[in-house]
């Protein structure tokens, strides 16, 4: 996967554009009216949605490509770009109040989407605050591809996907406190001028905790 990723930012560079995702301002919002200072974001990319929160939190970015860290790193200055897997949190003691995902869970089969998702959750301090955003089934290339597991498909050559429906994704929470789970349509504008909408879900709560208020 990080020879997958590495190829594509050298050759696409910034290969979402500019704009951030609607669903990190809406996570923005989110963890101010919970009094978070600190946040995790797995799989960031080369920044594309923490510069939106590094200007109000302190933000570590984990990304396993070294060509998106290098981008991050020039892109998004307010956070700590970490060159890590996030399956290998071990070098990392900090908690954190809160967790923004976006589009990573969906990338990897269901034993390793349950492993992301409990190591995300355990870097959280006690009633931290997570969102992450997944491909919904609603999604145009839902079924696309060979079937490798229940509703996930090699839509591309060496790269699958799983597409979640509502209990689907419910069920990959359901040891947390969920507060709300709902979709969105994103536009994505790539680097070469070809754009295209997917549709998401989305999912935010807390660690199972009554220390904080969502």
């Amino acid at each position: 996967m990080k020879e997958y990723w590495n190829n594509r930012f050298i050759h696409e560079g910034h290969i979402w554009g500019s704009q951030p995702s609607k669903t990190v301002i809406d996570a923005k919002r989110i963890f101010a009216l919970n009094s978070v200072k600190t946040v995790l974001v797995p799989g960031a990319g080369y920044g594309r949605n923490t510069k939106i929160l590094s200007d109000t939190f302190q933000v570590d970015a984990i990304e396993i490509s070294s060509e998106a860290v290098i981008l991050g790193r020039q892109w998004d200055t307010g956070s700590h770009f970490i060159e890590e897997s996030i399956f290998d949190l071990s070098f990392n003691n900090k908690r954190y109040d809160a967790i923004y995902c976006y589009d990573l869970i969906h990338l990897f089969t269901k034993s390793e989407r349950m492993r992301l998702i409990k190591t995300c959750i355990q870097q959280l301090n006690e009633g931290g605050i997570y969102y992450f955003t997944c491909f919904s089934n609603e999604d145009e290339s839902f079924g696309v591809g060979k079937e490798v597991e229940y509703n996930t498909f090699e839509y591309k050559k060496g790269k699958i996907s799983h597409f979640f429906d509502e209990d689907d994704l419910i069920s990959h929470f359901s040891e947390t406190e969920i507060k709300e789970i709902g979709e969105v349509e994103e536009v994505f504008e790539y680097s070469n001028d070809v754009s295209r909408t997917y549709k998401l879900r989305y999912i935010y709560g807390r660690s199972n905790n009554n220390t904080s208020k969502v």
